[in-house]
């Protein structure tokens, strides 16, 4: 599969660029296990004040950004690819919910390497925008945030997880929730302890401290069912 790169068109790329250079995913990328780019949407105005919204039409509170600025960074983008397939996403509360079940639908797709990340702010983007111009919307869930960057870095950060040589150990995120199956049941992530192995008279589990992997794997499979039947009975449905 090829190298994977993130396109953001952003009206912060401070925020883009703090979280993507951080922690894993700052070593990841330094790895070249994938890539990313940020687009400042201000840059793509089509007037000197670089403005990138305007009212609504039909009255109503609020900013809507404009389509001419959103194509015009989103061609740019497609310029640089060189024919390369891509896929644009854009993040809003009327978007299928960010899940591993969707993640998975963009990790078993070797042809688009390159994701366009569209960031919403304000009231929206103008409907034509997305009627023509967009592959996907993807929701972070039921509620509203003040802009698209938190969304498209929580779809960014959580592909990024699965790819290989992202995390150290190969089977990592293998074990965690909603990567954790049982009869194709997805389950939350079974819980875990460290040293010491007794704080204020709480001790460790002693099946964990047995040695016996057999065992060990047993209960964490136990629990992580029991988990996801008080937390997110949803999930066995």
């Amino acid at each position: 599969m090829n190298q994977r790169h993130f396109h953001f068109i952003t009206l912060f790329p401070e925020v883009i660029e703090s979280w993507m250079n951080a922690s894993i995913l700052g070593r990841a990328k330094e790895k070249g296990i994938f890539n990313y780019s940020v687009y400042q949407l201000r840059d793509f105005s089509q007037d000197k004040y670089r403005s990138v919204d305007d009212v609504a039409y039909g009255g109503g509170g609020g900013m809507v950004l404009k389509v001419e600025c959103l194509v015009s960074a989103l061609e740019h983008i497609q310029s640089l690819l060189d024919s390369e397939k891509s896929r644009v996403i854009y993040f809003s509360p009327a978007g299928r919910t960010l899940s591993q079940k969707t993640l998975d639908t963009y990790l078993n797709v070797s042809t688009e390497t390159h994701l366009i990340l569209v960031c919403g702010h304000y009231e929206g983007v103008d409907q034509r925008f997305i009627d023509s111009w967009v592959d996907d919307e993807i929701s972070l869930g039921d509620f509203v945030l003040t802009g698209g960057e938190l969304p498209a870095l929580a779809f960014a950060d959580s592909l990024c997880r699965h790819l290989d040589g992202t995390l150290k150990e190969k089977e990592a995120h293998q074990n965690e929730s909603f990567s954790l199956k049982l009869k194709g049941k997805r389950l939350l992530e079974y819980p875990h302890y460290t040293r010491p192995a007794e704080f204020r008279g709480c001790k460790v589990p002693d099946v964990l401290l047995s040695g016996d992997h057999q065992k060990i794997s047993e209960w964490r499979l136990e629990q992580a069912l029991n988990r996801t039947r008080l937390l997110r009975p949803d999930l066995l449905d």
